[in-house]
């Protein structure tokens, strides 16, 4: 742990021409204390680390010393590919990798170049989870990580409704979508189908009995699967349609209220608008009661024409908010 520590203290040394002791102490997470005995250690090992005292003190390599100790190992330079989702790498477990990749990189720069990391985190940033959701990380999420970056095989419990199933899978990818993981599976071996599973649904992970690691298959390509598979799954909870009138600003607010795909489909596909402007679109939707929560929001811009008892709910709430408000 502290030769680890070590290291990166001569690499963030290297790629900056002073850090001041709360600097370091941050960038560590370490107290100050230690980043004086450590600086002491790097200096009786023979690396030139020299303090400056005083209010704009710090600690500075002289003598141009490099470090040789730049090589990327794999599993660092396999984050350094997922250091723009830092949220993603840290409930991965990963965040220590590509923290030492990015140092590694950044000591191996021209000077001039040093700063290329700070220049684009400060400009792009990805924030998965979706508004309003305090994100959850699932807490096997890190043996699931570990398991797809190995390709071994895995024997999990699997929480579906009110039972618990066991299944044996060859964990291919990991996809965070608006700030839930799902992993990207075959089951039952390598005849088996490509399966979508909740990590925050697994209750027990542990390596599969006899073989540990499966062969992947070339051939796979998580992000199109993932693509297939999250329209086919739109596409099944929309089992229903409805049959509106909307007003021009009804029309306009359709793809926001309902789901985004669907109401724009409704919109585009609608004929001409009649004399007070309206226009008449069929909505796939996933039930009556899920369409009557999500139309509410348009008020009396959305006149529902269908299906009738759909209608004569809105009727009623009408009747009702008219009563309220008399």
């Amino acid at each position: 742990m502290r030769a680890a520590r070590l290291i990166k203290m001569v690499l963030l040394l290297q790629a900056r021409p002073s850090m001041t002791g709360a600097e370091l102490a941050r960038e560590l997470e370490v107290s100050e204390r230690t980043v004086t005995r450590d600086a002491a250690a790097l200096s009786e090992a023979g690396v030139p680390v020299y303090a400056d005292r005083g209010r704009a003190g710090g600690y500075r390599l002289i003598g141009g010393y490099r470090t040789r100790l730049t090589g990327l190992g794999r599993t660092e330079a396999e984050a350094l590919f997922l250091s723009g989702v830092p949220s993603a790498l840290r409930e991965m477990g990963l965040a220590d990798a590509a923290s030492a990749a990015r140092l590694k990189v950044s000591a191996a720069l021209l000077p001039e170049l040093r700063d290329a990391s700070h220049t684009v985190a400060q400009r792009f940033h990805l924030d998965a989870p979706g508004w309003w959701q305090e994100p959850q990380t699932p807490s096997l999420l890190p043996d699931v990580a570990d398991a797809v970056w190995d390709d071994r095989r895995l024997a999990v419990r699997y929480r579906r409704r009110d039972t618990e199933v066991g299944r044996e899978l060859e964990p291919y990818g990991l996809v965070l979508k608006a700030g839930v993981w799902y992993l990207a599976a075959r089951a039952d071996g390598p005849q088996g189908d490509f399966r979508v599973y909740r990590v925050d649904r697994l209750a027990a992970v542990d390596p599969a009995p006899g073989e540990g690691r499966f062969r992947r298959d070339e051939t796979f390509d998580l992000p199109a699967f993932w693509e297939e598979r999250a329209a086919q799954f739109a596409r099944s909870i929309l089992r229903e349609e409805v049959t509106l009138r909307l007003t021009p600003g009804a029309a306009r607010s359709l793809p926001y209220v309902t789901d985004r795909t669907a109401g724009e489909e409704a919109v585009r596909s609608a004929g001409e608008p009649d004399e007070q402007g309206r226009i008449t679109v069929t909505l796939a939707v996933e039930s009556a009661e899920v369409a009557y929560g999500q139309l509410l929001a348009l008020g009396p811009e959305a006149e529902v024409l269908a299906p009738p008892e759909l209608r004569e709910r809105f009727a009623e709430a009408a009747r009702r908010m008219a009563d309220l408000y008399a």
